[in-house]
């Protein structure tokens, strides 16, 4: 990975780590165990890719990242709570999840759907409340927007799709439009929400849309070929899971070095939707690149 793509990476997973630590603060009253389950799933892990998206995105208008690191732990709230309830007995069973137990194996079931519920509602809470954006609009488009791509016709849709789907072969059209509402949506709304926070034209809005389109294609392709090719100790979870499970993902349609081949290409797609941005979207470009050269 670049060095400096590196640098922004961590110091974005700084700052969002420290404003979850603000908004999901320790209590000492009857729903503590609920806090610490949330902020067991939410804290400490992952590459906040998504919220390190939002904060770049709104870099290219605006300096405010105070306010654009409160959208990034909105983002990843959400995340969590998808990973939560994927990771359950009832969805895809799995016991590890960044390295250490999934929430409902550190906790309890019925304790690890209510975290996930109680992060997915403090998500849109945080989009909503004023410090995360001065104008009023922007923040209903935030909440609008997030919950489009989270909903019924987004993640949560593309989760059903997926479940039903165990032990079938689909096409490579019907994968890629499952994992376009599973994966690609939240990290398409990632990319366009610091449009949204800059209050950028429409047509700047679309670039950015159709970056993080492309950019959450390419990212499942190559999550599909770290779950075939790549070690638990690499990933943080289950390797060969999906495979295992019957999982529908373009490497059984394409084979390994196709589907490759297409996440490289997707890549290239999202880095030249950024043309017209200049040397301000070089990270967001290197970015691109490094999501299917990753290890974990």
């Amino acid at each position: 990975m670049d060095a400096t793509l590196a640098a922004a990476l961590s110091q974005a997973a700084a700052d969002v780590e420290a404003a979850l630590e603000d908004l999901l603060p320790l209590v000492e009253s009857a729903e503590a165990r609920l806090i610490e389950a949330m902020r067991y799933a939410s804290l400490g892990g992952g590459k906040r890719l998504r919220a390190f998206l939002a904060m770049e995105t709104a870099a290219l208008f605006s300096d405010d990242r105070r306010c654009a690191a409160r959208v990034g732990a909105a983002i990843e709230m959400l995340h969590a709570y998808s990973l939560v309830h994927d990771d359950l007995p009832a969805m895809d069973d799995d016991d590890l999840r960044r390295g250490k137990p999934s929430c409902h194996r550190a906790f309890d079931e019925a304790t690890a759907i209510l975290a996930g519920d109680a992060l997915q509602t403090r998500a849109f809470e945080v989009l909503a409340e004023p410090d995360t954006h001065s104008n009023p609009d922007a923040r209903c488009e935030l909440v609008v927007a997030l919950a489009r791509a989270a909903g019924a016709r987004g993640m949560v849709g593309g989760q059903m799709i997926d479940m039903l789907s165990e032990g079938q072969m689909l096409t490579a059209e019907q994968i890629t439009r499952l994992q376009a509402l599973k994966t690609g949506r939240l990290i398409q709304f990632s990319a366009e929400a610091g449009g949204i926070m800059g209050r950028a034209g429409m047509a700047q809005r679309h670039l950015l849309a159709a970056y993080g389109r492309d950019l959450g294609a390419a990212f499942q392709i190559a999550d599909d070929l770290l779950d075939v090719l790549g070690t638990t100790q690499e990933t943080g979870k289950t390797a060969g899971k999906d495979a295992a499970a019957g999982k529908a993902t373009l490497i059984a349609v394409l084979g390994a070095e196709r589907a490759r081949d297409q996440a490289e290409a997707l890549a290239a797609q999202a880095a030249a939707q950024l043309d017209s941005f200049g040397p301000k979207a070089d990270l967001l470009r290197e970015l691109a690149a490094y999501v299917v050269a990753r290890r974990s």
